[in-house]
């Protein structure tokens, strides 16, 4: 059995190894000097200097070997200024070589270019901020680099304006996402408010069952106008509804009367059931609340259109001496909230698109993100958080459940606007 034995020094802890070249120890020393101050002050230490010998082999590219005459050369070297590259979220100073060239123009080095893009910073601080780290905690929360490196980059002030910029940008690229090119099935639309700030986005399912967003839009309610706007926006941008297009609602009159005018016919609306078995039971006592739930979910659960619609007129008849206000909520739109059941889907599928709630999931998103706001300004400030927190969202979002059956409402769609609107009513009656 070998026997091992014990090194009377660790060449780790005393900072050099007796078989190497003095200068190597010397490096060593230094790195291990790093390594206990942290991984990415390491990793900072070695990029950097692989940064300056990026830069200085550009240089010698450009103006030749350093010391060496040249008579044809069409650049030299210009001394050195201070600078800085970014690494770690951050802005870390160095110095940068200058080189010009013989008419006395500046030369940019792409190196020095490349390694300044301060989208690497705007980025994490976006990130960093989206997960619930306020601004004015940024700076605490990089890891440690080296007390000798001098860092900018970081204050408050900036770092507002990099999420800013960053959260306007994430807007600017919701708004003009083009539409054209997919096939768009379902579109779901809700609303949610932030400090009096209605925001009204649309979530759309395209043939192969993939949820993206695709606007949203800002007003003091969800009014018509509101609505009007965002459909329009869609439309604009090249949302195809030629073929019919399911569109999911909440109990919006406003949103309704919207679809209507911009879609016309070809769209085929089914109101959240979700948001009407709220509003009804809204409209009635604690005591009356439970029964009359699942009479409603009873109702929406038959998959006959026609036995549906007599239960939910029964129900309203029901209730309309002693609640006339529940059974006015039930009978708006009645007959919308079985538009799913009207189309013959498949369970899996129905269960999806019965209710809004794959857009309430994104909501979800957006109030976590923006738990940190203490002061609410504008109206801008609001559809930045917004955007910002939708497409945080969707970089999550799977496909639907019963997205295989999607060809079966398609061809639904395809039969229900094409079918003249007298015998879609002696259909459905």
């Amino acid at each position: 059995m070998p026997v091992y034995h014990k090194s009377k020094e660790n060449p780790i802890s005393s900072g050099g190894f007796p078989n190497l070249p003095d200068h190597v120890q010397v490096s060593l020393r230094e790195i291990i000097g790093k390594a206990k101050e942290g991984l990415l002050a390491l990793s900072v230490a070695v990029g950097l200097d692989v940064v300056q010998s990026m830069m200085e082999a550009e240089v010698t590219e450009i103006a030749g070997p350093k010391g060496k005459h040249n008579p044809e050369r069409t650049a030299r070297r210009h001394g050195s200024e201070k600078g800085s590259v970014v690494l770690g979220g951050r802005k870390v100073a160095i110095r940068r070589p200058r080189v010009r060239a013989i008419n006395g123009r500046e030369v940019k080095l792409k190196t020095y270019e490349a390694f300044q893009d301060e989208r690497f910073i705007t980025e994490t601080v976006l990130e960093h901020i989206l997960y619930g780290l306020s601004i004015r905690h940024y700076k605490h929360s990089l890891e440690p680099i080296g007390e000798e490196l001098p860092v900018h980059g970081t204050s408050k002030s900036t770092i507002s304006r990099r999420f800013i910029y960053a959260t306007r940008k994430a807007l600017e690229e919701l708004l003009s996402r083009p539409l054209g090119d997919k096939r768009f099935l379902v579109l779901v639309i809700d609303g949610v408010v932030f400090a009096g700030h209605t925001v009204v986005a649309a979530l759309g399912i395209t043939d192969k069952g993939e949820k993206e967003v695709l606007g949203l839009w800002e007003g003091a309610t969800e009014n018509a106008a509101v609505c009007r706007s965002l459909l329009t926006n869609l439309v604009e941008r090249g949302l195809k509804v030629e073929e019919g297009i399911l569109v999911v609602i909440d109990g919006s009159k406003a949103l309704r009367a919207a679809v209507k005018e911009v879609f016309g016919n070809r769209a085929v609306v089914q109101r959240c059931q979700v948001h009407k078995k709220r509003n009804v039971l809204e409209h009635l006592p604690k005591g009356a609340q439970e029964w009359v739930g699942k009479k409603l979910e009873q109702a929406w659960s038959e998959k006959d259109y026609h036995k549906a619609l007599t239960e939910l007129n029964r129900l309203a008849d029901a209730l309309e001496d002693k609640y006339p206000g529940a059974a006015r909520s039930l009978r708006e739109g009645l007959e919308e909230t079985l538009t799913v059941t009207r189309l013959g889907l498949p369970e899996t599928l129905w269960k999806t698109l019965r209710s809004t709630n794959v857009i309430e999931t994104a909501f979800d998103k957006v109030r976590v993100v923006t738990r940190n706001v203490k002061r609410w300004r504008n109206g801008m400030q609001v559809l930045r958080w917004a955007a910002a927190g939708l497409l945080q969202a969707e970089k999550g979002f799977n496909r639907i459940k019963g997205y295989r059956e999607l060809p079966l409402l398609a061809t639904a769609l395809l039969e229900v606007i094409t079918t003249p609107e007298t015998s879609r009513r002696v259909k459905t009656a």
